[in-house]
């Protein structure tokens, strides 16, 4: 099970310094034209999130190599493609990178995109029974691929002793190798993020409730 950072004692601490570390930040969804309160909120949790990595670094070792989804690139190329993806996460991954930290890519453009083809097929809404499991079939693969890819990645680049840093939404279902320690970075902030996104989803539906609610009486 993933640490805590308040649940590290001392002791723990040193026993983890000898292991390779993967502090795992979560990604929120940063769509075009968001709310002003769901931006503050944003802006808050990546406050938190830089004190919550930092202080893991101070306790059990500083990031020596970053890991973000759907990042293809290296350098200076993959800098720049994280700060257009999302700003937030941009400043956390900076000032890592700033220090010497080196941005390895988990992806492969090809699994990657046949990735997002077959979800673009699956969302358009398919009508045909046939159709719709060959496209879920090949969904699932690709998804199995591509995650296979990343924990392969991080496997032969997070070398022993040292900390990484992986930027990935919640719900993968990558399997990290058994000698890496994760830690899930997971501030206040991110639960009330949550609560925020599934009441915006739940709105639609219960106004086309009270609306069905209205017409019947």
């Amino acid at each position: 099970m993933p640490e805590e950072l308040g649940r590290i004692e001392k002791p723990e601490a040193e026993e983890f310094k000898r292991g390779r570390k993967l502090y795992f930040v979560p990604l929120l969804y940063s769509g075009p034209d968001l709310p002003a309160d769901y931006l503050e909120k944003c802006a808050r949790y990546w406050k938190e999130v830089e004190d919550h990595v930092s202080g893991l670094e101070v306790k059990i070792g500083q990031a020596v190599v970053l890991y973000y989804e759907l990042v293809t690139e290296v350098g200076e190329e993959g800098r720049k493609a994280i700060e257009q993806l999302d700003a937030g996460s941009y400043e956390v991954v900076r000032r890592r990178l700033d220090k010497g930290a080196r941005l390895n890519p988990v992806e492969e453009r090809d699994l990657l995109t046949e990735l997002m083809d077959w979800s673009k097929c699956l969302s358009v809404g398919l009508q045909n029974e046939q159709v719709l499991t060959a496209v879920y079939t090949h969904y699932v693969e690709a998804s199995k691929k591509r995650n296979e890819h990343i924990a392969k990645q991080i496997d032969e680049t997070l070398i022993p002793g040292k900390a990484g840093i992986l930027f990935m939404r919640e719900g993968h279902q990558v399997q990290f190798p058994a000698d890496i320690q994760v830690f899930y970075v997971a501030p206040p902030s991110l639960d009330e993020l949550k609560r925020w996104l599934r009441d915006r989803q739940s709105a639609p539906q219960q106004e086309k409730k009270a609306e069905n609610e209205e017409n019947h009486d």
